[in-house]
């Protein structure tokens, strides 16, 4: 964690304003990390707000140009996704809220996971395989489920966005669910607000 004034940035996926979990969930987690760290810096990504655009081909030839020989096209093309990778890179801690669509992730999250995911910028390519560049981050992930058991075989949500992580280098990943809500309702959610609260202090 930086030794000047410690960044928080929160990522949320629900296309839900309203009702929904992993924004409530999240804004608890928030809430107790600001009480705990003097001068969290809180950044928001609000994926029903912004739209992140999908990659097409001509992004794709961007990024895998060696930066030095960009045209001006080319990095215009990648200011967006340039903005994203810094906005990631100046977070100490990460809390992603990600609620289970179709037992994935929303298409919101992936088209933001597509721009940060870049080769040189938050992962390198070595000849034992890929490394992540963003060692050193802390990362919640509020997941919340109609009727997806979470880390259940049918969940490609969960073990997704934990490897996710890994590969940029992200290896403290806690996880806070609240899963299947159409069966449990409250009890998943005061599941969940339980192990929010019983976040360690040092984390």
């Amino acid at each position: 964690m930086s030794d000047t004034k410690p960044v928080l940035l929160r990522v949320d996926a629900s296309m839900r304003e309203e009702d929904s979990v992993t924004r409530q969930l999240s804004d608890r987690l928030v809430d107790l990390l600001k009480s705990r760290m003097d001068n969290l810096q809180v950044n928001r990504l609000d994926l029903a707000e912004t739209s992140v655009p999908l990659i097409d081909e001509a992004w794709i030839g961007a990024n895998f140009t060696d930066p030095a020989d960009r045209t001006d096209a080319q990095r215009d093309r990648l200011a967006g996704s340039d903005a994203l990778v810094a906005g990631l890179k100046a977070a100490d801690i990460l809390v992603i809220a990600v609620p289970i669509y179709n037992f994935g992730v929303p298409a919101a999250l992936k088209a933001w996971i597509d721009q940060i995911a870049r080769a040189r910028e938050t992962f390198r390519y070595t000849e034992n395989g890929p490394v992540g560049l963003l060692e050193g981050k802390k990362a919640y992930l509020v997941i919340a489920s109609g009727g997806t058991p979470v880390d259940s075989p049918i969940d490609f949500a969960t073990p997704y966005m934990r490897h996710v992580m890994k590969f940029v280098g992200i290896d403290d990943v806690t996880v806070v669910a609240a899963e299947q809500l159409m069966a449990r309702g409250e009890e998943a959610i005061d599941a969940a607000l339980a192990e929010i609260e019983a976040v360690p202090q040092a984390a």
